[in-house]
């Protein structure tokens, strides 16, 4: 896999590059740039960026840093069966709980939401920070709503971090999964209410809050673009000629 020229792997997070150490120089060198591509390429392009964990995989499969690379880039390809595998194996090396919402959801992608509600029960949640026990939450409605289960989805999501008024990292997406498993269980009023809420707290655009907002409200967009086609149209079915303005 090519590696452009102003990627040099210095890019990398400081803690990877100390894990790289262990590695001869030019072998970190070139697993370094192949992790900065993984990074920068896995929204944009995630078969690249999976491509690119491979390649990474196959240097050094022995860092954890390299295997939990490579989980993220096969779940970005929601290649399940293959995340899992490496966050497990990302785990085994680290000892860490980090990776388990991501490995609960996992399991949700293989069609186990039973197995991921095992795991949202399993004592490791309680050592999860505050974020990682949110992500574990929001995985934990998907797979009540996987098995057909709202309600218990709509109760999941209730907590303090949902009902607080401070925005932090996970409020838009929480606030979002709320509303949409009320919207599902047919209450829209207080979908809509969350959607707005959502969208306050959207501040990075990482979920399409104001579009289902939109939608519940009524709202159509038009294109500018299509508008002046439109414009165009009409113009010609009228002779071209310019009108009176009076």
């Amino acid at each position: 896999m090519p590696i452009p020229e102003d990627v040099t792997g210095e890019e990398i997070d400081k803690d990877v590059r100390q894990e790289l150490q262990s590695l001869p120089k030019t072998l970190a060198d070139d697993v370094a740039k192949n992790l900065v591509m993984v990074a920068r390429l896995i929204d944009e392009d995630p078969e690249a960026a999976y491509d690119y964990s491979r390649v990474a995989l196959r240097l050094a499969s022995r860092v954890a840093a390299v295997r939990e690379a490579a989980g993220f880039a096969a779940y970005a390809n929601q290649k399940y069966a293959e995340a899992l595998a490496e966050f497990r194996a990302a785990r085994r090396m680290t000892g860490t709980v980090d990776l388990w919402p991501l490995m609960a959801d996992c399991e949700r992608g293989l069609g186990r939401p039973e197995k991921a509600l095992d795991m949202a029960g399993a004592p490791e949640v309680q050592k999860l920070d505050r974020a990682g026990q949110v992500e574990m939450r929001l995985v934990a409605a998907g797979a009540r709503r996987d098995m057909g289960q709202l309600d218990a989805a709509i109760v999941t999501l209730q907590s303090s971090e949902l009902a607080s008024n401070s925005v932090q990292p996970w409020t838009a997406r929480l606030r979002y999964a709320y509303a949409d498993a009320l919207l599902a269980a047919g209450r829209t009023g207080e979908a809509r209410d969350w959607f707005a809420k959502a969208v306050e707290a959207d501040r990075d655009g990482s979920t399409d809050a104001s579009d289902r907002l939109a939608e519940l409200d009524g709202v159509e967009f038009v294109d500018a673009l299509d508008e002046g086609e439109d414009d165009d149209v009409r113009a010609d079915e009228d002779g071209g000629e310019d009108r009176p303005t009076s």
